[in-house]
This record gives structure tokens, C-alpha cells and sequence, in this order.
């Protein structure tokens, strides 16, 4: 069975300014992560869907699902071990709490680091944000979504785009094994943002 290291199977999305949030922005993932799906070394789709594949799903981009969250640390918080859709588990450990408005609703995500990552130089400023939605189940992947967000320099405030949400490879290929959003990451918003539910053809 293949095991996926949370978020390194993309790393194109880490390549790009976390903190940024523009239309060009959001393009350029786009773009790159339909390099990276399209390519068979780094695609998580089985033999057929990759044939067939042309783009990911994606809903117009929408700079209302980019929002400045305050970051409220947690230094004190225990590694645990977040479930996965198999039986293994990834080492986490909750770096923070994000506080923001959405769509006019109050809404609160933990943001994690995962402490395999956290051990390598390229990743050490790293942040995991998976969540799910009212779009769970319905227009999005009902397994929730991730976003990867790089820790702030200074201040205590984070950029989060939800224009750059996307989908577990579980999502593609049931060979993954990928962390579960917590349950208190469920977003009492319709996040019609990012990557959609992916449609077999």
C-alpha cells in the first residue's frame, strides 16, 4: 500500500508564497498543480483517469475566500497521532489556532505541524490546514480539504486562501493513506473555493 507523507506529494503548492493572496497567485498554483497531476512520476491518478486527464476541477477563483487570520499560538499543546483513511497515523501536533471571518460567519481551524516534516530543512516552516465544509460530500471531496500555509515571519496574523484548497490523493486513489481533517475543523460555511470533488469520465 502506498503511504503519503502529508503534503509532500505536493510539493508544487509549497513552492508559492504562502502569505500571498492574488488572482495571478491562485493562477500560478493552478497551473502547477496541473503539472503535477498530469505527470506520471508525481500523479496520484490510477493509469486510466491519467489518460484521460486535462485539468482539475476548480471553482472560480473568488479573492472573498481569502482571508487575513489571527493566529493564536498553542506552544504548549502534545504530539497525537492524526487518523488516516488506513491504519496508520501521522505525528501531529497543533501549532495554533486561526480566527477569522468568512462569508459573514465567525470560524476557528487548529493548524498543525506534522513533525515528520517538521525534520527537514525545506519543510521546517511548514503548516497543515485540513478542514471540511457544507461543500463536503456535495461539490467538494467529502473527506474534507487541505491547505498548506508556511508559518509568519513576523506578526501574529496568517493569510489563508481558500482558492488554493485541494483534495487528499485519497480522493484519487484509495491506495493512499491520508490524514482526516479533526473534527473541530468543520466549517459551518459553503467553502465554494479551490479544488471540487474529482468526476471519474
Amino acid at each position: 500500500m502506498k503511504l503519503i507523507i502529508t503534503l509532500i506529494a505536493l510539493a508544487a503548492t509549497l513552492t508559492l508564497k504562502a502569505q500571498e493572496c492574488s488572482e495571478q497567485t491562485v493562477k500560478k498554483w493552478q497551473q502547477e498543480i496541473n503539472g503535477e497531476y498530469a505527470d506520471a512520476t508525481t500523479s496520484p491518478l490510477i493509469k486510466k483517469d491519467l489518460k484521460k486527464f486535462q485539468s482539475l476541477d476548480f471553482y472560480p477563483v473568488d479573492m472573498q475566500y481569502c482571508v487575513t487570520a489571527k493566529l493564536v499560538r498553542t506552544p504548549n499543546e502534545k504530539p497525537f497521532d492524526m487518523a488516516t483513511t488506513t491504519a496508520r497515523t501521522s505525528k501531529h501536533v497543533k501549532y495554533g489556532e486561526l480566527h477569522f471571518t468568512l462569508k459573514g460567519k465567525k470560524c476557528r481551524l487548529d493548524v498543525f505541524r506534522n513533525l515528520e516534516l517538521a525534520r527537514l530543512d525545506k519543510y521546517k516552516d511548514y503548516l497543515f490546514l485540513p478542514f471540511t465544509d457544507l461543500s463536503s460530500g456535495e461539490e467538494s471531496y467529502g473527506g474534507g480539504r487541505y491547505i498548506d500555509l508556511k508559518m509568519p515571519t513576523k506578526g501574529d496574523t496568517l493569510q489563508v486562501d481558500f482558492n488554493t484548497a485541494y483534495n487528499p490523493y485519497c480522493a484519487y486513489n484509495h491506495e493512499y493513506s491520508c490524514p482526516i481533517p479533526p473534527s473541530q475543523n468543520y466549517l459551518e460555511v459553503d467553502v465554494k473555493a479551490g479544488v471540487k470533488a474529482f468526476k471519474k469520465k
